[in-house]
Parts: C-alpha cells; structure tokens; sequence
C-alpha cells in the first residue's frame, strides 16, 4: 500500500486528474444519497408509525421502497429514465443544456454543483495531504461532510446513518494517530457533544424554545472525534462567523425571513473542513493570541 501512495505521490498529474474524476463520481453519487436518504428516513418512519399505532396497511396504495440503488433514476416531471449516458457527472449536464432529453423539463444546477464541489474540494484535500492515509481518510470526511450540508440544508435533520458512523471512524482512525491521538480524539467526541448540548439546554430554560437539534452535538461530536478536542474552539468559532455571514448575506441579498429558522449542521461542516485543512495554523494564531 505505501508503494503504491509513493507512486501516485511520484506522479503528481496522474493522481491530481484521478482525484478530481473520483470526486466527480462521488458527487454524482452523494446527489443521490442527499436526495434519497432523506426519502428513506420519511418511509421508514411512517411504517414504524402504522406499525405502533396498529394501522391497516392498503396493500393498493403501498409506496415503492427507496433505497440508494433503487428505483431507478427518473425525470421528475415525465418520469423519463435517466440513461446511463444521461448521467456523467457534470458533462451530461452541459450536453443536454441543463434540460430533460425527452420533457425538456429544466435540470437544477444544483446536481452539477455539488458534482464539481465535491471534485474540487477532493483535489484540494490530496494537493494538502498527498496521497497517504491521511489522504484519504480526509477524502471521505470530505464526502460525508458535503452530503451532511446539502441534507441539513434541505430538511434540517443529520441523519444519525451519517454522524454516528462518522464520530466511530475518528476515533479508529485516530487510534493510529492519523489527526491526532486517541485520548484526545475521546475527549473531542466528548466535549463536542456536550459543548452543544449545553448551550442547547441554556438557551431552552431561558427562553422555551429550542435552538438546535440534536444531530448538531453528534456532528460536533464527530469533528472533535476526527480534529482533537484542541480543534473545537476553532470550530465553534469558525461556525459561528460562517454562520453569520451567510445569514446576514441571505436576509439582505436574498429578503430571507430572519424568523425562519437556518440549519446550524452546514456551518459546522465548513468549519470542520477549514479546520481539517487549516487546522495546524489556526491552532497557533488561536493560540498565539491568548
């Protein structure tokens, strides 16, 4: 394995061009996962709820079972199968002008979007970390990161199939000492989740409302798992101000209600990232400045 990371390691071209086409095919993939998971969850929730409240089930009406390999993809509007050739990440998009080849239903740009983010976002991650096992643990950090934003953004919900998952494998990988080590990779899983979920009782006894949701204290949970509890103010902070700035931008660019609640998972995310890359430095500016 480590022969192989030096190879690609020796051949930077190669392995830039085969990250970014990598990313390119996962983000097709994640597309899926931030539209369906979501689906998935519903479903399964509502057959637990027939199941409990002893409902009849009407055999006519039953829904089709969603999951990330079925059924297969289809245009919203015409119900058209998406043809494999239909389906190249970015690429199809631009062929097809951003419309249904049969209905000529338009093609959010959202889906080639989160397919050209998650191909640069990966670059960026090897170019920071090479080719290693650092690497690529931070390549699939990366990816559960980007399908936990648009998810968040969406529903407001952090599926635990994603941020429990994703605190388990910080802790094993930090048990060889990948990020950081492993007493710290526990108390970061540690006071991650409980900095959240103290200020989420705080602000609930002062003013009867609730302030965040509980899948923000396993995301954070989940980054002091991967980063180190020294990470966690930087990541706090950092998702504060991003937080910030994108809701200020969208209340005055966007005429966004300031009433209307704005998921806190996709700044936590993007702190988490920025502190993944940028972590080292802004440890010793934060550190520096006390």
């Amino acid at each position: 394995m480590l022969d192989l990371l030096d190879q690609l390691n020796s051949t930077p071209g190669f392995l830039y061009t085969s990250t970014f086409i990598l990313g390119l095919l996962i983000g097709s993939f994640l597309n899926v996962v931030i539209f369906r998971l979501p689906k998935m969850m519903e479903q399964d929730w509502k057959g637990q709820c027939e199941v409990l409240l002893e409902l009849p089930t009407d055999k006519d009406k039953e829904e089709e079972i969603i999951t990330l390999s079925s059924p297969n993809s289809t245009c919203p509007k015409c119900q058209h199968a998406i043809k494999p050739w239909e389906n190249i990440p970015v690429i199809s998009y631009l062929f097809l002008r951003g419309k249904c080849s049969q209905c000529k239903n338009k093609i959010s740009l959202r889906y080639p979007s989160v397919e050209l983010a998650t191909a640069l976002l990966s670059l960026f991650t090897i170019m920071h970390f090479g080719a290693s096992y650092a690497g690529l643990t931070a390549l699939g950090l990366t990816w559960v990161l980007i399908a936990l934003t648009m998810i968040d953004a969406d529903t407001q919900f952090l599926p635990d199939s994603l941020t429990l998952p994703l605190l388990w494998a910080g802790l094993i990988i930090n048990n060889f000492d990948v990020f950081t080590n492993l007493e710290s990779a526990l108390w970061g899983a540690v006071f991650g989740y409980l900095s959240l979920w103290f200020v989420y009782q705080a602000f609930k006894l002062f003013t009867g409302k609730e302030g965040m949701g509980y899948g923000d204290f396993k995301l954070l949970g989940a980054l002091g798992a991967w980063l180190g509890w020294q990470s966690l103010p930087i990541i706090i902070l950092l998702s504060s101000v991003v937080g910030a700035v994108i809701g200020i931008s969208m209340i005055l660019l966007l005429g966004k209600d300031k009433n209307i609640p704005i998921p806190f998972g996709p700044y936590l995310a993007i702190a988490g990232w920025i502190t993944l890359i940028w972590g080292d430095q802004l440890k010793i500016l934060w550190l520096g400045s006390i």
